[in-house]
């Protein structure tokens, strides 16, 4: 113990334990930074070299002479250097290093990505103006018996509930592009690298990363340009969709929505136009199919390739099997019996039906906007019986005619359109021929011509002399270029006689024929001169079946019509057709009479080929001017049916009324009739069938074509024989020959 300078006893520190005195407060190796345990691992580990051995320190100034330096503590002299961790290899130094920097990058991605999103959100409208568009409405065409005919509007769906669907059909379309899609926000990371990998490996984008969710932002918001800025604002998109919908509205509505091929927008589209059935009613190899449309709806439609729609549906099973949505002995069944597109039910020509409906749609309803039912009076199997009898007959003597084209009326007594056919091929050409070609209908138009005569006073066996008359240069002709003599009306209007029928036009006048053919039904424009006798103002297919149905049906006329009624999907009633057309608009003595001359057409005349056997029925041929046109009109107690054959660009054919016409119309009404009462024509003395043909059948022949009159051409007498009597002056005559 030493003594201070004051006197007093010094006490120096202890260190007790630590087995270095205050003599060795000397810094070693320990004691510094970096020593073991603080070292960087990314250095060297060497082991730490042996200090060199120190000196002992001197005595302390006023230390007592001969004191012994004290000595060092057994336990410190005795301790060995520590030595550091083993070496790290190279390759665990680059992986953490790698996924150090790794870390570092995700994170700076994560940023980045955040950041591109803000700036490609702030190009998008203000949320508050994102809205989900409505889908497109649709129009669901039905028979008269509630058959859908078709499906029209940008869809050709229905819009069906997750509820209504069978289950199969959400889970394959989820098993094959979104199997996370009621456990991921709208986007899939997992989903997203995983279709990165894949396409590393194969080196090429095969396989895709976006959900269902970002299909359905792009279908409803977005142009489908493949940029930056497209796939950011999908994302984005998805995110609200996800926030503002519920899963199952958002799969509902995607199902709805998508396009899935062959036109058809939506689940029950592609099941309609597939299978010919509704989505309602798909199986599970069904399903599997329409669920393969969505990675190539065109590739893959089964329309274009069976087969590879079917292996892309084997695909689709096998995920399904994957995800426990079927079962083992579901699988081998739906692997055994492969979906397969169906004929359709209904006829392709009833692509023309739906095509009218939808032009009338807007004048009862106006702007559609929900989904509605179009309730019409087609007839599915009067349909098909028109299209099939057209097709066969084009197929079979069409090439031989010089015929390329067709169009086909069926109506009944009140003028319900039971059957319309508006060419050879819907899928070919959609232009309607039934409802808007206007067309010269030749003699077809002569009943008119005779009703007025008969309204005049004169009956069917009112004799007339069938020579040689002319007005000015014209001189309309017999198609044979013959002449009979004196003949009834009866017989003129069988043969066909362009002569005689020239004549009563002029004797009634031709403002008196034009307004007896649109009191039945004609709604064209007709040119009132003395050429409308033979045919030669245009009217259309439709109009020209509808004013020969007061023949039919006593004398009523009738307005030609397809539609019923018009409901929403709900059943609410927006439109229902109500009354019966213009009333009567002949007496029903002359329409007997009209009958008479008409069923003797069939019986002897130029229709013969047009006879039903065992049914009284009645028509009239008609060929317009170079062949052109080959017409046949004709009726029974129940139903009129109008053909027109010709080509659309106006060429010459080698067909008249009475020939391919005729004998198709034939063919159609024995259809049409099968298991049908018998039932007479309108009026007492219509004629029954003859019971032997005539042996010959006359031809009826076209128009003649009448010239214009020269410039100063005086009265234009008739020829002798001919009762046209001029009058006085020619100006009037004039008038009523050429129209003015």
């Amino acid at each position: 113990m030493a003594r201070g300078t004051d006197g007093g006893e010094r006490r120096e520190p202890s260190f007790g334990g630590t087995g270095r005195s205050r003599d060795g407060l000397s810094l070693d190796r320990r004691d510094r930074i970096g020593a073991i345990g603080e070292h960087d691992p990314f250095e060297e580990d060497e082991p730490l070299a042996r200090a060199p051995a120190k000196r002992a320190p001197s005595p302390r100034p006023g230390a007592a002479k001969g004191a012994k330096p004290a000595a060092k503590s057994s336990k410190a002299t005795a301790a060995a250097p520590r030595r550091r961790a083993p070496k790290r290899s190279l390759l665990g130094r680059l992986v953490r290093g790698g996924f150090y920097w790794g870390l570092i990058l995700a994170v700076w991605g994560v940023v980045a990505f955040v950041g591109l999103l803000a700036y490609y959100a702030a190009t998008l409208p203000p949320t508050s103006e994102w809205a989900v568009p409505a889908r497109p409405p649709n129009v669901r065409i039905v028979s008269e018996t509630g058959e859908t005919i078709a499906n029209r509007g940008d869809t050709g769906g229905e819009s069906l509930t997750l509820a209504e669907m069978p289950k199969a059909l959400p889970e394959a379309v989820m098993a094959i592009e979104d199997r996370r899609f009621y456990s991921h926000f709208g986007v899939d990371p997992i989903g997203l690298a995983r279709a990165m990998v894949v396409n590393v490996q194969n080196g090429a984008a095969t396989q895709g990363g976006s959900t269902l969710t970002q299909q359905l932002a792009k279908n409803l918001f977005l142009e489908p340009a493949r940029t930056l800025e497209r796939k950011m604002q999908e994302v984005v998109l998805s995110l609200w969709l996800e926030a503002e919908h519920s899963k199952d509205a958002i799969l509902e509505m995607y199902l709805n929505r998508v396009y899935l091929g062959a036109g058809a927008y939506g689940v029950d589209a592609a099941a309609r136009r597939y299978f010919g059935k509704s989505a309602r009613e798909v199986t599970i190899a069904e399903a599997a199919m329409i669920a393969g449309l969505l990675k190539a709806p065109s590739r893959y439609a089964p329309t274009n390739d069976l087969e590879a729609a079917q292996d892309r549906a084997a695909l689709v099973l096998q995920a399904m099997r994957e995800e426990g949505y079927i079962t083992d002995a579901q699988l081998k069944q739906a692997l055994a019996e492969p979906a397969r597109i169906v004929n359709r039910q209904v006829a392709d020509s009833a692509g023309y039906v739906a095509d009218w409906v939808m032009d009338l749609v807007p004048g009862f309803v106006g702007q559609v906007s929900e989904d509605i039912v179009v309730e019409t009076t087609i007839d599915t199997s009067i349909q098909r019986a028109a299209e099939e009898v057209l097709q066969q007959g084009l197929a079979s003597e069409g090439e031989k005619l010089r015929v390329s084209q067709g169009a086909v009326v069926v109506m009944d007594g009140a003028g319900a359109v039971k059957g319309l056919v508006g060419g050879r091929d819907y899928q070919a050409s959609q232009f309607n021929r039934a409802v808007t070609a206007r067309r010269q209908p030749g003699s077809a138009f002569k009943p008119f011509v005779y009703l007025a005569a008969l309204e005049h006073g004169l009956t069917p066996e009112t004799v007339r002399v069938d020579r040689p008359v002319a007005f000015g240069k014209w001189r309309p002709e017999n198609y044979t270029r013959k002449n009979y003599g004196e003949v009834t009306l009866k017989r003129a209007l069988a043969n066909s006689l362009n002569t005689v029928a020239v004549q009563l036009g002029s004797e009634v006048g031709p403002n008196a024929v034009a307004d007896t053919a649109h009191r039945l039904g004609i709604t064209s424009a007709l040119n009132p001169n003395l050429s409308i006798a033979l045919g030669t103002s245009e009217v259309t297919l439709l109009e020209l079946t509808a004013a020969y149905t007061p023949f039919a049906n006593g004398g009523y006329g009738v307005v030609p019509h397809v539609i019923r009624r018009i409901k929403t999907e709900d059943g609410a009633l927006l439109y229902e057709r109500q009354g019966s057309g213009p009333g009567q608009v002949v007496n029903l003595a002359q329409i007997g009479q009209m009958n008479e001359m008409l069923s003797e057409a069939l019986l002897s005349g130029t229709a013969q080929r047009a006879r039903i056997p065992g049914w009284p029925a009645g028509g009239k041929t008609g060929t317009s001017q170079d062949l052109r046109d080959a017409w046949f009109v004709g009726y029974t107690g129940y139903f009129t049916a109008g053909i027109w054959l010709g080509n659309d660009d106006g060429k010459p054919t080698k067909a008249t009324g009475g020939v391919l016409p005729a004998a198709l119309w034939g063919k159609l009404m024995a259809r049409v009739h099968d298991g049908m009462q018998v039932a007479d024509l309108p009026g007492a003395q219509a004629a029954r069938e003859a019971a032997v043909a005539a042996a010959q059948i006359p031809v009826d022949g076209p128009s003649p074509v009448m010239p214009q009159m020269p410039a100063g051409t005086a009265n234009g007498e008739a020829r002798a024989g001919s009762r046209v009597i001029p009058p006085a002056g020619g100006g009037d005559f004039l008038k009523s020959l050429f129209g003015g």
